[in-house]
């Protein structure tokens, strides 16, 4: 309503506030980033502020300005990725429970057939889960590997040192067949 009454009154804003503008539309996305998080507003309102600064400063005019809301908005960008100031690149990140399955991580508390915790590696927001053996106890500071997520609730974990790779398997159930394809051999010659 402020505006309202400040255009209606025949004040005009000019390209010279436009600098102004823009600080104060920066200050208010840093604040709507402050009270909501999550980067919906930074790199915006590091863009806005730094362009509005730097044309309170030299007195620049639109265009430079524009260029200055492209080149403090890309600056931030990288920034903000750079430094991934929120932690959420995604590397830690789980999205479903299923995507738990054949994550690894160390045992925190002695895992049973019953109970037990573990924290896994890139495990998400909290990388910690309650967890269960396949079979017999898993002492703490074992690397363990989620076999099983149950939902994401309990994970059925085992150790690593018991887990075959499939790739190994596969490796050795062909050296198994190579050899009994050179004995069949042998036999008919």
């Amino acid at each position: 309503m402020v505006w309202m009454s400040v255009l209606q009154s025949g004040v005009e804003l000019g390209p010279e506030t436009l600098p102004l503008l823009l600080v104060l539309a920066g200050i208010g996305l840093s604040i709507a980033e402050a009270m909501a998080p999550g980067a919906h507003f930074a790199v915006l309102g590091v863009a806005l502020l730094g362009a509005g600064i730097v044309g309170l400063v030299l007195g620049a005019g639109p265009l430079v300005l524009a260029a200055l809301v492209l080149a403090f908005g890309g600056l931030a960008l990288v920034g903000y990725r750079r430094f991934d100031l929120y932690g959420d690149s995604g590397a830690g990140q789980t999205s479903n429970s299923s995507s738990l399955r054949g994550r690894t991580g160390r045992v925190t508390e002695r895992v049973t057939t019953q109970s037990g915790t573990v924290k896994l590696d890139r495990g998400g927001f909290d990388p910690n889960f309650a967890a269960r053996s396949m079979d017999g106890d898993i002492p703490v500071g074992t690397e363990v590997i989620v076999v099983d997520p149950g939902g994401g609730n309990v994970l059925t974990v085992a150790p690593l040192d018991d887990i075959e790779d499939d790739i190994d398997a596969e490796l050795a159930a062909g050296r198994e067949d190579e050899e009994a394809e050179r004995e069949r051999e042998a036999e008919r010659n």
